[in-house]
């Protein structure tokens, strides 16, 4: 009896040593979280609620969010981030798809190859991508757009400079740029389908497109859905391509939400306001991400 207890308390202090040192080596990231996630986002909520100074604040209550509801560009803002989101992300998440296909029935090294390709542009510099578009979108001969509509020929376009083209410019950009991460993760849902489906399917006869159709999507329906939840979140969160771009203009026609809220905040110092912004923008995120796993994640498995 005397040796039950002593082994049985000996592996006690083990699993306590072990739990200890669980709890030590997660002690950075939720130190990190705390102080860069979870501070940021309790400020932000007291910080709505005032008209922040650094030397002292004064309580205002509703005051910023009365002002947000109002502001006509506050609303403008959300529209051409929605109209952005619209038209981006299926878009990319269907050329994805459509390249992650491709490229599965390449050999291993060709498929490393593509994929190194594709993912470039995701670890290049915001910074030196844009300053590529900004080439490609110069409003003089030189610029690739111009030169391409210059053979049937179009006149030459102010393509970030126009209120007509500015947004479908952004829009461009996103389409030829960024897919990498989601082509790899394509590419996993692909490799991770048994293929003794396909199998079956070729015994059935079916074509490239019924195996496209039967097998394929209802498999990566679940992809689809995170590809398509995060691809929202960060389409109502873009504001490098906007800033380094255009700026907002012309006209406020590429002004997105995350820019609007960078302005108020760093141009003007209404921190109060744009505080208030963060945290309707952080709702409205919320509620599309739930209204997207209610409706189109009624029959997925994880």
């Amino acid at each position: 009896m005397a040796i039950t207890q002593t082994v049985s308390s000996g592996k006690k202090r083990r699993i306590r040593g072990d739990g200890a040192w669980g709890y030590a080596f997660i002690a950075v990231a939720l130190l990190g979280y705390a102080l860069f996630t979870a501070y940021p986002v309790i400020s932000a909520f007291f910080i709505s609620f005032q008209e922040y100074k650094p030397l002292g604040s004064e309580y205002v209550g509703f005051d910023n969010y009365s002002a947000t509801f109002r502001d006509p560009l506050f609303w403008k803002s959300i529209r051409n981030t929605i109209v952005y989101t619209i038209l981006t992300v299926p878009v990319a998440l269907a050329l994805s798809f459509a390249i992650a296909i491709l490229i599965l029935p390449l050999k291993k090294r060709l498929q490393t190859t593509f994929k190194a390709i594709y993912y470039l542009p995701v670890v290049a510099s915001g910074v030196a991508m844009s300053v590529v578009w900004l080439w490609i979108f110069d409003p003089l001969p030189a610029g690739i757009f111009n030169r391409l509509i210059s053979i049937v020929g179009a006149p030459n376009q102010n393509w970030l400079g126009a209120s007509g083209t500015a947004m479908f410019s952004l829009v461009i950009m996103a389409w030829l740029s960024s897919h990498g991460a989601s082509i790899i993760i394509y590419l996993a849902a692909l490799l991770g389908v048994d293929e003794s489906y396909y199998e079956a399917a070729d015994l059935d006869g079916a074509t490239f497109l019924q195996k496209l159709w039967h097998i394929v999507i209802p498999f990566l329906k679940p992809t689809t859905l995170f590809l398509l939840v995060t691809g929202v979140i960060g389409s109502f969160q873009v504001f490098q391509n906007a800033y380094l771009m255009t700026g907002g203009g012309p006209d406020n026609a590429t002004t997105m939400v995350g820019l609007l809220i960078f302005n108020n905040a760093f141009k003007y110092f209404e921190y109060g306001k744009a505080a208030a912004q963060s945290l309707v923008l952080a709702l409205l995120i919320a509620g599309i991400s739930m209204f997207q796993f209610k409706f189109l994640g009624k029959d997925v498995e994880y």
